[in-house]
């Protein structure tokens, strides 16, 4: 598996052309784009030293792992264009939302493939990634993990309809903290601080308690156990608590996040 090629160039892509190739997991010579955008190709050639490639058969040809990180209305067509340029011991590697690892293997057949749910904190190095693997072995996903790795955690999920819960988890899961960080914003405002002021203490303070959940969890506190700590009897996180419970928060969450799921669901078919 010593080449890499990605077809579709957009900002998942990139975020990892930039983390194998600062991760040595690949050299720029050894990393091949193609997308129907030339002008991209030209960015990501210049800024990362990577091969652009003519054509998606071209790259399937020359690459020994082809990413598919094209849209998923874009996939048949694609799978159709290499189907009879892969070579026979190519690795295929799908981040195409609700695009099924069956779907995949009727255009190209009984090869391995990686389908993997990545999220957008990849694009800064700090992704949470997914996979599941259909007729790959055990050096191929060792491989696939230290790729989706170098732009953040990977973990392997051992069904495909557990794609869809963490779609609803982790792939979506960035847009919920921006709208609780959004609201924080335009409740501060509503309590008298300015914009820029309540804007610097939220996104400071969501990054301050994700830094202090992350060590925790080294240490095995759960973010309940954290939670309780900061919470004092009769204090104001309490007075604030309370207000969430009485809303039924949990609730609101899990039905969120299955309704998230279920779109995944009807996504894939």
């Amino acid at each position: 598996m010593n080449t890499i090629g990605f077809i579709g160039s957009g900002n998942m892509a990139e975020a990892l052309i930039k983390g194998i190739i600062a991760a040595d997991v690949y050299r720029p010579e050894d990393v091949m784009i193609a997308d129907v955008r030339s002008e991209r190709l030209e960015q990501l050639a210049s800024e990362y030293n990577v091969r652009p490639v003519e054509s998606n058969p071209a790259l399937a040809a020359g690459a020994d792992v082809v990413v598919l990180s094209v849209k998923p209305q874009n996939m048949d067509a694609v799978l159709s264009e290499i189907k009879d340029s892969l070579k026979g011991d190519s690795l295929v590697v799908s981040i195409a939302a609700g695009i099924t690892t069956a779907k995949i293997a009727g255009f190209l057949g009984d090869v391995p493939i990686v389908r993997v749910m990545p999220n957008t904190p990849a694009l800064v190095g700090e992704g949470a990634s997914a996979l599941f693997a259909k007729n790959a072995g055990s050096e191929a996903m060792a491989l696939v993990m230290k790729i989706f790795s170098a732009v953040g955690k990977a973990v392997v999920v051992d069904r495909e309809e557990l794609i869809d819960a963490v779609t609803a988890v982790s792939g979506s899961g960035p847009a919920y903290y921006f709208l609780l960080m959004e609201e924080m914003i335009k409740a501060g405002e509503q309590l008298g601080l300015d914009e820029a002021t309540a804007k610097e203490l939220v996104l400071q303070t969501a990054k301050g308690a994700a830094l202090l959940a992350e060590q925790a969890d080294g240490r095995g506190e759960t973010p309940a156990e954290l939670r309780r700590k900061v919470t004092s009897p009769g204090g104001t996180t309490e007075a604030a608590l309370k207000v969430f419970a009485e809303k039924d928060f949990s609730d609101l969450v899990t039905t969120a996040l299955t309704a998230a799921r279920d779109r995944s669901r009807d996504l894939s078919g």
